[in-house]
Protein backbone atom coordinates (compact mmCIF):
# COMPACT_ATOMS: atom_id res chain seq x y z
CA UNK A 1 0.00 0.00 0.00
CA UNK A 2 2.77 2.44 0.90
CA UNK A 3 4.39 1.94 -2.49
CA UNK A 4 1.05 2.37 -4.23
CA UNK A 5 0.04 5.60 -2.51
CA UNK A 6 3.46 7.17 -3.00
CA UNK A 7 3.52 6.21 -6.67
CA UNK A 8 0.06 7.69 -7.17
CA UNK A 9 1.04 10.94 -5.45
CA UNK A 10 4.19 11.41 -7.50
CA UNK A 11 2.46 10.63 -10.78
CA UNK A 12 -0.27 13.15 -9.97
CA UNK A 13 2.22 15.75 -8.76
CA UNK A 14 3.80 15.83 -12.23
CA UNK A 15 0.53 16.70 -13.99
CA UNK A 16 -1.23 19.47 -11.98
CA UNK A 17 -4.27 21.05 -13.60
CA UNK A 18 -6.66 23.85 -12.68
CA UNK A 19 -10.33 24.27 -11.80
CA UNK A 20 -12.44 21.67 -13.62
CA UNK A 21 -10.09 21.33 -16.61
CA UNK A 22 -8.41 18.13 -15.45
CA UNK A 23 -8.02 15.80 -18.47
CA UNK A 24 -4.66 14.26 -17.52
CA UNK A 25 -5.56 13.97 -13.85
CA UNK A 26 -8.90 12.33 -14.64
CA UNK A 27 -7.29 9.96 -17.10
CA UNK A 28 -4.85 8.82 -14.42
CA UNK A 29 -7.53 8.43 -11.74
CA UNK A 30 -9.83 6.51 -14.08
CA UNK A 31 -6.98 4.23 -15.16
CA UNK A 32 -6.49 3.21 -11.52
CA UNK A 33 -10.22 2.79 -10.80
CA UNK A 34 -11.28 0.91 -13.96
CA UNK A 35 -9.81 -2.49 -12.99
CA UNK A 36 -11.46 -2.31 -9.55
CA UNK A 37 -14.87 -3.73 -8.59
CA UNK A 38 -16.73 -0.42 -8.78
CA UNK A 39 -19.09 1.48 -11.01
CA UNK A 40 -17.84 4.79 -12.40
CA UNK A 41 -19.88 7.91 -13.09
CA UNK A 42 -19.03 11.47 -14.12
CA UNK A 43 -21.73 13.66 -12.55
CA UNK A 44 -20.14 17.06 -13.31
CA UNK A 45 -17.29 18.20 -15.59
CA UNK A 46 -13.90 17.35 -14.14
CA UNK A 47 -15.21 14.72 -11.72
CA UNK A 48 -15.36 10.96 -11.38
CA UNK A 49 -17.23 9.00 -8.72
CA UNK A 50 -16.52 5.36 -7.89
CA UNK A 51 -19.28 3.33 -6.21
CA UNK A 52 -18.43 0.04 -4.52
CA UNK A 53 -21.67 -1.86 -3.95
CA UNK A 54 -21.44 -4.20 -0.96
CA UNK A 55 -25.18 -4.84 -1.03
CA UNK A 56 -25.75 -2.80 2.12
CA UNK A 57 -28.50 -0.20 2.69
CA UNK A 58 -26.08 2.59 3.63
CA UNK A 59 -22.99 4.10 2.03
CA UNK A 60 -19.93 5.85 3.44
CA UNK A 61 -18.43 8.49 1.14
CA UNK A 62 -14.83 9.70 0.93
CA UNK A 63 -13.90 12.96 -0.80
CA UNK A 64 -10.72 13.71 -2.75
CA UNK A 65 -10.10 17.09 -4.42
CA UNK A 66 -7.99 16.94 -7.58
CA UNK A 67 -7.32 20.51 -8.74
CA UNK A 68 -4.03 22.38 -8.35
CA UNK A 69 -3.01 26.04 -8.12
CA UNK A 70 -1.58 28.65 -10.53
CA UNK A 71 1.79 28.56 -8.72
CA UNK A 72 5.27 28.05 -10.21
CA UNK A 73 6.86 25.18 -8.33
CA UNK A 74 10.13 25.77 -6.47
CA UNK A 75 10.59 22.46 -4.63
CA UNK A 76 13.36 20.95 -6.76
CA UNK A 77 11.65 17.56 -6.51
CA UNK A 78 12.60 14.98 -9.16
CA UNK A 79 8.88 14.56 -9.86
CA UNK A 80 8.11 18.31 -9.95
CA UNK A 81 5.31 19.76 -12.06
CA UNK A 82 5.65 19.30 -15.81
CA UNK A 83 3.09 22.05 -16.40
CA UNK A 84 4.68 25.52 -16.22
CA UNK A 85 3.00 27.87 -13.80
CA UNK A 86 0.81 25.16 -12.23
CA UNK A 87 1.57 23.20 -9.05
CA UNK A 88 -0.01 20.93 -6.47
CA UNK A 89 0.83 23.42 -3.72
CA UNK A 90 -2.11 22.52 -1.47
CA UNK A 91 -1.67 18.77 -1.15
CA UNK A 92 -4.52 17.71 -3.41
CA UNK A 93 -2.21 15.23 -5.12
CA UNK A 94 -1.78 13.58 -1.72
CA UNK A 95 -5.53 13.60 -1.06
CA UNK A 96 -6.24 11.94 -4.41
CA UNK A 97 -3.43 9.42 -3.97
CA UNK A 98 -4.77 8.34 -0.58
CA UNK A 99 -8.28 7.96 -1.99
CA UNK A 100 -6.95 5.81 -4.83
CA UNK A 101 -5.01 3.60 -2.41
CA UNK A 102 -8.11 3.30 -0.24
CA UNK A 103 -10.20 2.36 -3.28
CA UNK A 104 -7.74 -0.42 -4.06
CA UNK A 105 -8.14 -1.67 -0.49
CA UNK A 106 -11.94 -1.50 -0.70
CA UNK A 107 -11.95 -3.49 -3.93
CA UNK A 108 -9.97 -6.28 -2.26
CA UNK A 109 -12.04 -6.31 0.96
CA UNK A 110 -15.53 -5.21 -0.07
CA UNK A 111 -17.32 -8.24 1.39
CA UNK A 112 -15.88 -7.46 4.83
CA UNK A 113 -17.14 -3.87 5.00
CA UNK A 114 -20.25 -2.73 6.89
CA UNK A 115 -21.34 -0.29 4.18
CA UNK A 116 -21.13 0.42 0.50
CA UNK A 117 -18.40 2.93 -0.33
CA UNK A 118 -18.52 5.98 -2.62
CA UNK A 119 -15.43 7.93 -3.67
CA UNK A 120 -16.00 11.52 -4.73
CA UNK A 121 -13.10 12.72 -6.89
CA UNK A 122 -14.01 16.37 -7.37
CA UNK A 123 -12.66 19.39 -9.25
CA UNK A 124 -12.52 23.10 -8.42
CA UNK A 125 -12.06 23.12 -4.66
CA UNK A 126 -9.70 26.05 -5.08
CA UNK A 127 -11.99 28.07 -7.32
CA UNK A 128 -15.75 27.66 -7.74
CA UNK A 129 -16.63 24.91 -5.28
CA UNK A 130 -16.85 21.62 -7.13
CA UNK A 131 -18.34 20.04 -4.01
CA UNK A 132 -21.47 22.18 -4.30
CA UNK A 133 -22.09 21.13 -7.89
CA UNK A 134 -21.42 17.49 -7.06
CA UNK A 135 -24.01 17.65 -4.27
CA UNK A 136 -26.49 19.27 -6.66
CA UNK A 137 -26.01 16.35 -9.07
CA UNK A 138 -27.81 14.11 -6.57
CA UNK A 139 -24.98 11.58 -6.32
CA UNK A 140 -25.18 11.38 -2.51
CA UNK A 141 -28.89 10.54 -2.56
CA UNK A 142 -28.62 8.08 -5.44
CA UNK A 143 -25.92 6.16 -3.60
CA UNK A 144 -27.67 6.33 -0.19
CA UNK A 145 -24.78 8.12 1.51
CA UNK A 146 -25.29 8.49 5.27
CA UNK A 147 -21.83 9.72 6.27
CA UNK A 148 -18.98 11.51 4.49
CA UNK A 149 -15.30 11.88 5.37
CA UNK A 150 -12.42 13.92 4.02
CA UNK A 151 -8.97 14.95 5.13
CA UNK A 152 -6.45 17.64 4.30
CA UNK A 153 -2.68 17.67 4.58
CA UNK A 154 -1.71 20.27 7.17
CA UNK A 155 1.67 21.94 7.83
CA UNK A 156 2.71 22.54 11.41
CA UNK A 157 1.03 19.44 12.82
CA UNK A 158 2.94 16.27 13.71
CA UNK A 159 3.77 14.36 10.54
CA UNK A 160 1.54 11.34 10.00
CA UNK A 161 -0.84 12.16 12.86
CA UNK A 162 -4.53 12.95 12.35
CA UNK A 163 -6.30 15.84 14.09
CA UNK A 164 -9.84 17.20 14.21
CA UNK A 165 -12.48 18.62 16.54
CA UNK A 166 -16.28 18.52 16.87
CA UNK A 167 -18.22 21.49 15.54
CA UNK A 168 -16.35 24.31 13.75
CA UNK A 169 -13.12 23.21 12.06
CA UNK A 170 -12.68 25.66 9.16
CA UNK A 171 -14.17 29.06 8.43
CA UNK A 172 -16.92 30.33 6.22
CA UNK A 173 -15.26 32.37 3.47
CA UNK A 174 -16.82 35.33 1.69
CA UNK A 175 -15.16 37.77 -0.67
CA UNK A 176 -16.16 41.38 0.02
CA UNK A 177 -16.10 44.01 -2.73
CA UNK A 178 -16.99 47.65 -2.07
CA UNK A 179 -17.33 50.09 -4.97
CA UNK A 180 -17.53 53.81 -4.13
CA UNK A 181 -18.58 56.19 -6.91
CA UNK A 182 -17.88 59.89 -6.46
CA UNK A 183 -17.34 62.89 -8.72
CA UNK A 184 -13.88 63.69 -10.00
CA UNK A 185 -12.86 67.36 -10.36
CA UNK A 186 -9.56 69.23 -10.35
CA UNK A 187 -7.97 69.93 -6.97
CA UNK A 188 -8.64 73.67 -7.40
CA UNK A 189 -12.40 72.95 -7.50
CA UNK A 190 -12.44 70.17 -4.91
CA UNK A 191 -15.49 71.62 -3.19
CA UNK A 192 -17.50 70.75 -6.31
CA UNK A 193 -16.48 67.07 -6.25
CA UNK A 194 -17.42 64.03 -4.23
CA UNK A 195 -14.28 62.35 -2.90
CA UNK A 196 -14.50 58.60 -3.44
CA UNK A 197 -11.08 58.07 -1.84
CA UNK A 198 -12.05 59.72 1.43
CA UNK A 199 -15.38 57.87 1.43
CA UNK A 200 -13.63 54.57 0.79
CA UNK A 201 -11.18 55.18 3.61
CA UNK A 202 -14.06 56.02 5.97
CA UNK A 203 -15.87 52.84 4.93
CA UNK A 204 -12.75 50.78 5.66
CA UNK A 205 -12.32 52.38 9.08
CA UNK A 206 -15.92 51.72 10.13
CA UNK A 207 -15.97 48.17 8.73
CA UNK A 208 -12.83 47.23 10.67
CA UNK A 209 -14.26 48.78 13.84
CA UNK A 210 -17.47 46.78 13.42
CA UNK A 211 -15.64 43.45 13.19
CA UNK A 212 -13.28 44.38 16.02
CA UNK A 213 -16.31 45.00 18.24
CA UNK A 214 -17.53 41.39 17.94
CA UNK A 215 -17.17 39.31 21.11
CA UNK A 216 -13.56 38.15 21.56
CA UNK A 217 -14.67 34.52 21.91
CA UNK A 218 -16.16 34.64 18.39
CA UNK A 219 -13.37 33.64 15.95
CA UNK A 220 -13.31 35.73 12.78
CA UNK A 221 -10.99 37.46 10.35
CA UNK A 222 -11.66 40.43 8.10
CA UNK A 223 -9.24 42.25 5.85
CA UNK A 224 -9.25 44.45 2.79
CA UNK A 225 -6.10 43.41 0.97
CA UNK A 226 -6.53 45.70 -2.02
CA UNK A 227 -7.68 49.31 -2.45
CA UNK A 228 -7.57 51.22 -5.74
CA UNK A 229 -8.69 54.80 -6.24
CA UNK A 230 -8.37 57.84 -8.47
CA UNK A 231 -6.30 58.63 -11.53
CA UNK A 232 -3.91 61.52 -10.72
CA UNK A 233 -2.55 63.21 -7.61
CA UNK A 234 -4.18 66.60 -8.19
CA UNK A 235 -7.78 65.54 -8.78
CA UNK A 236 -10.56 64.34 -6.52
CA UNK A 237 -10.96 60.59 -6.89
CA UNK A 238 -14.07 59.60 -8.80
CA UNK A 239 -14.03 55.91 -7.87
CA UNK A 240 -12.62 53.66 -5.15
CA UNK A 241 -12.68 49.88 -5.05
CA UNK A 242 -11.98 47.84 -1.93
CA UNK A 243 -11.40 44.09 -2.19
CA UNK A 244 -11.30 41.93 0.91
CA UNK A 245 -12.26 38.68 2.61
CA UNK A 246 -14.44 37.84 5.58
CA UNK A 247 -13.98 34.63 7.59
CA UNK A 248 -16.58 33.55 10.16
CA UNK A 249 -17.94 30.30 11.61
CA UNK A 250 -21.47 30.77 12.88
CA UNK A 251 -24.24 31.71 10.47
CA UNK A 252 -25.48 34.29 12.98
CA UNK A 253 -22.09 36.03 12.92
CA UNK A 254 -21.97 35.97 9.14
CA UNK A 255 -25.46 37.44 8.83
CA UNK A 256 -24.62 40.14 11.38
CA UNK A 257 -21.47 41.13 9.48
CA UNK A 258 -23.25 41.10 6.12
CA UNK A 259 -26.04 43.33 7.40
CA UNK A 260 -23.67 45.72 9.15
CA UNK A 261 -21.39 46.00 6.12
CA UNK A 262 -24.40 46.99 4.01
CA UNK A 263 -25.58 49.47 6.66
CA UNK A 264 -22.14 51.09 6.84
CA UNK A 265 -22.26 51.55 3.08
CA UNK A 266 -25.62 53.26 3.31
CA UNK A 267 -24.39 55.58 6.08
CA UNK A 268 -21.19 56.55 4.25
CA UNK A 269 -23.18 57.19 1.07
CA UNK A 270 -25.63 59.46 2.92
CA UNK A 271 -22.84 61.43 4.58
CA UNK A 272 -20.53 61.86 1.59
CA UNK A 273 -22.91 61.99 -1.38
CA UNK A 274 -21.02 59.13 -3.02
CA UNK A 275 -22.61 55.94 -4.27
CA UNK A 276 -21.53 52.91 -2.22
CA UNK A 277 -22.17 49.36 -3.44
CA UNK A 278 -21.30 46.47 -1.10
CA UNK A 279 -21.14 42.94 -2.51
CA UNK A 280 -20.43 39.66 -0.71
CA UNK A 281 -20.11 36.54 -2.82
CA UNK A 282 -21.74 33.26 -1.80
CA UNK A 283 -18.41 31.73 -0.74
CA UNK A 284 -18.05 28.44 1.10
CA UNK A 285 -19.93 27.61 4.31
CA UNK A 286 -17.97 26.77 7.44
CA UNK A 287 -16.64 23.23 7.78
CA UNK A 288 -18.69 22.11 10.78
CA UNK A 289 -18.01 18.58 11.96
CA UNK A 290 -21.13 16.63 12.93
CA UNK A 291 -20.89 16.18 16.69
CA UNK A 292 -22.61 12.78 16.74
CA UNK A 293 -20.45 11.31 13.97
CA UNK A 294 -17.35 12.80 15.60
CA UNK A 295 -18.20 10.97 18.83
CA UNK A 296 -18.80 7.75 16.87
CA UNK A 297 -15.34 8.06 15.32
CA UNK A 298 -13.69 8.84 18.64
CA UNK A 299 -15.35 5.92 20.42
CA UNK A 300 -14.85 3.41 17.61
CA UNK A 301 -11.17 4.16 17.03
CA UNK A 302 -10.20 4.38 20.70
CA UNK A 303 -6.44 4.90 20.99
CA UNK A 304 -6.26 5.45 17.20
CA UNK A 305 -8.80 8.30 17.31
CA UNK A 306 -7.73 11.71 15.95
CA UNK A 307 -5.94 14.04 18.32
CA UNK A 308 -8.12 17.00 19.39
CA UNK A 309 -7.54 20.50 18.03
CA UNK A 310 -8.00 23.32 20.52
CA UNK A 311 -9.27 25.85 18.00
CA UNK A 312 -10.63 25.93 14.44
CA UNK A 313 -8.58 27.15 11.47
CA UNK A 314 -9.40 30.35 9.60
CA UNK A 315 -8.84 28.66 6.24
CA UNK A 316 -11.86 27.64 4.13
CA UNK A 317 -12.84 24.41 2.35
CA UNK A 318 -15.73 23.38 0.11
CA UNK A 319 -16.06 20.03 1.95
CA UNK A 320 -18.63 22.02 3.93
CA UNK A 321 -21.18 21.54 1.14
CA UNK A 322 -21.20 17.77 1.70
CA UNK A 323 -21.78 18.36 5.41
CA UNK A 324 -24.94 20.29 4.55
CA UNK A 325 -26.30 17.15 2.90
CA UNK A 326 -25.24 14.36 5.28
CA UNK A 327 -23.32 14.04 8.56
CA UNK A 328 -19.63 14.53 7.86
CA UNK A 329 -16.28 14.85 9.60
CA UNK A 330 -13.19 16.50 8.14
CA UNK A 331 -9.67 15.79 9.41
CA UNK A 332 -6.20 17.32 9.21
CA UNK A 333 -3.28 15.00 8.44
CA UNK A 334 -0.07 16.55 9.75
CA UNK A 335 2.95 16.92 7.47
CA UNK A 336 5.31 18.45 10.05
CA UNK A 337 7.40 21.56 9.58
CA UNK A 338 7.02 22.42 5.92
CA UNK A 339 6.38 25.48 3.80
CA UNK A 340 2.84 26.78 4.08
CA UNK A 341 0.03 25.59 1.84
CA UNK A 342 -0.08 27.46 -1.50
CA UNK A 343 3.65 28.28 -1.25
CA UNK A 344 5.87 27.43 -4.26
CA UNK A 345 8.14 25.45 -1.87
CA UNK A 346 5.38 23.32 -0.33
CA UNK A 347 6.39 19.67 -0.16
CA UNK A 348 6.31 16.88 2.40
CA UNK A 349 7.64 13.40 3.12
CA UNK A 350 5.04 11.38 1.24
CA UNK A 351 6.59 8.03 2.25
CA UNK A 352 6.20 8.89 5.93
CA UNK A 353 2.83 10.69 5.83
CA UNK A 354 0.54 9.19 3.20
CA UNK A 355 0.57 5.52 4.32
CA UNK A 356 -0.49 6.65 7.79
CA UNK A 357 -3.31 8.65 6.25
CA UNK A 358 -4.51 5.63 4.29
CA UNK A 359 -4.33 3.44 7.40
CA UNK A 360 -6.51 5.95 9.25
CA UNK A 361 -9.05 6.01 6.41
CA UNK A 362 -9.16 2.20 6.42
CA UNK A 363 -10.15 2.31 10.08
CA UNK A 364 -12.98 4.71 9.24
CA UNK A 365 -14.19 2.25 6.58
CA UNK A 366 -14.66 -0.50 9.13
CA UNK A 367 -16.52 1.46 11.80
CA UNK A 368 -19.91 0.06 12.73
Amino acid sequence: MSTSVTAHRRALHRIPELDDQLPETLAYVVSVLKPLSCGLSFPIPGSVCAFFDAGKPETAAFRADMDALPVTEATGLPYASQHPGVMHACGHDGHTAMALALAEHVSAHLAELPRNVLFLFQPAEETTGGAKRLCESGILKRCHVTRVFGLHLWPGLEAGSVFTRPGPLMARSNEVTVTVTGKSVHLSRAVEGRDALAAGAEYLRRAYAMVDALPPEEPRAFLFGKMTSGTVRNAVSGETRLEGSLRTYREETYRHCRERLAAIGEAVAAETGCGVEVYLNEGYPAVWNHEGLYETVRAALGPDAPAPLDAPALAAEDFSFYQREVPGVFFFLGVGKTAELHAPEFCFDDEAVLPKGVAFLERLLRMA
